[in-house]
């Protein structure tokens, strides 16, 4: 049968929410980090947000307990499903993007496959920018092909190649913002439009340009971070959000959103598209609550939650100031004679350029990449070179990190593949940090100097 379940999905979670959530009516990001989706604690008057480390809680009656387990209403029942620290991150990201709900979950990696997961089953594709993190190439090229998904490629510089890539069994399109390593911001209302035509969401990946891009003002329908990167940004905690714009009509098209139209045998045959109408147009966050995280737990705990909650406080401020940093070692680096490539937004031309102002609002990103002469042995002479960046595989961080991604982060990718996804031999990535300026050159320049040094030496 096509149930409703109307009691859950109406004033039981409505009430729920509501009883905790004071929402400020500003749009600007430096006042939403701050005070969106929570006040004070309304038992203690508590302005940080509360840890409630957790795992259970108490039912008020058995009759309460069943009606939370048959979703007749909503409540906490387990941490691994919802948890009251853990939805004020939620709430704040999803009025930072604009979007309708979000679920917090434990990885960058945990929302990338989850978001798929939600629309996608065995015999279904995906069809995905090349443009990506290794560790989401990977996911998507082996782990996602053994459950029985595939994942299509292809290239972003022409969005018309996702409407050929296209048959009745895609379910989602996949991009990144600002893609790492390759750093070209991706065409993300050209695609949208195109995935709206057959019903397919855009699915982004905003991990790299929190704040300066909003993808739901220009058609995509979901949003995933890592937030352990510039959302965090201490460096401390891993996590993961998933974010529904709200903004998708996911019943204009059943045959090609089967797993939120057709009845659900884990919800006594709930059909998602109705169930959910009467909470909102957020169907798709609701599905990958109850169902995907209720049975794979990929949960974030409340304490890092509660981490990145503090991080976000302040993201507004540090993505000024990595953007301004990163601007000022792109120029340093662009004028140097041991780099014979520098890869950011800035420098680049044609239609990249016009998609970078586009979509990038209030500066072009923390990340920057090099190639050096000498290609991969100066690369790895530079990494060892430096002092002030750290050598870690991590992007976003307060401090200032460096990486050669052909033997890390992209190293289980063959040569055509890295080649794919920006990465060549003799390629190191910066994720420039908030530290003064004049520091961070310093150490660039003399790591160049070393690195210089070294290969003369070798040869």
């Amino acid at each position: 049968p096509r149930k409703r379940c109307g009691g859950f999905f109406g004033a039981g979670l409505a009430g729920n929410v509501m009883e905790m959530t004071i929402m400020t009516e500003s749009k600007n990001p430096e006042t939403l980090a701050l005070h969106a989706g929570y006040r004070s604690d309304p038992a203690t008057g508590a302005v940080a947000v509360p840890i409630y480390q957790t795992t259970s809680y108490q039912f008020n009656s058995p009759e309460h307990a069943a009606n939370l387990f048959a979703l007749k209403e909503l409540g906490n029942i387990y941490t691994r499903i919802m948890n009251p620290t853990n939805v004020v991150l939620e709430q704040r990201i999803a009025a930072l993007d604009g979007g309708a709900a979000a679920l917090a979950v434990s990885s960058g990696q945990a929302a990338s496959a989850i978001a798929i997961q939600n629309v996608a089953q065995v015999g279904d594709n995906v069809v995905s920018s090349t443009d990506l993190y290794g560790g989401t190439w990977n996911l998507f090229a082996n782990t996602l092909k053994q459950q029985g998904i595939e994942v299509r490629f292809v290239d972003p510089a022409d969005p018309e190649g996702f409407r050929s890539a296209t048959d009745v069994k895609t379910r989602a399109y996949y991009a990144e913002t600002l893609p790492n390593p390759k750093l070209t911001v991706f065409p993300i209302q050209e695609v949208a439009d195109i995935g709206r035509e057959f019903g397919i969401p855009l699915i982004m990946d905003n991990t790299a340009a929190p704040i300066l891009c909003r993808p739901f003002d220009h058609g995509a329908a979901i949003i995933v971070y890592s937030t352990t990167k510039y959302i965090g940004g201490h460096g401390t905690s891993i996590g993961g959000l998933i974010v529904d714009g709200g903004n998708f009509d996911w019943e204009a098209h059943p045959d090609r959103q089967p797993l939120l139209n057709q009845p659900d045998p884990s919800y006594h045959g709930a059909v998602w598209a109705e169930a959910i109408k009467p909470l909102g147009p957020i169907a798709y966050i609701i599905k990958a609550r109850v169902t995907l995280q209720r049975d794979l737990g990929a949960a974030v705990s409340p304490f890092n939650a509660f981490q990145t909650i503090q991080g976000l406080e302040t993201l507004p401020l540090r993505i000024r100031e990595h953007c301004r940093n990163a601007d000022a070692v792109t120029e340093y680096l662009n004028r140097h004679d041991r780099v014979v490539k520098v890869i950011h937004p800035s420098l680049q031309g044609g239609e990249d350029r016009v998609r970078a102002d586009k979509y990038l609002k209030g500066g072009y990103g923390g990340l920057v990449g090099l190639e050096l002469k000498g290609g991969l042995e100066a690369g790895r002479e530079f990494i060892n070179a430096l002092e002030l960046f750290y050598h870690v595989a991590n992007i976003g961080d307060a401090r200032s990190l460096a990486i050669h991604p052909a033997t890390t982060t992209h190293s289980q990718l063959t040569p055509e593949e890295q080649l794919a996804t920006g990465v060549t031999d003799g390629y190191v990535r910066l994720s420039v940090g908030i530290e003064h300026i004049d520091d961070i050159i310093a150490d660039l320049s003399q790591a160049l100097d070393k690195a210089a040094s070294a290969s003369k030496i070798t040869a």
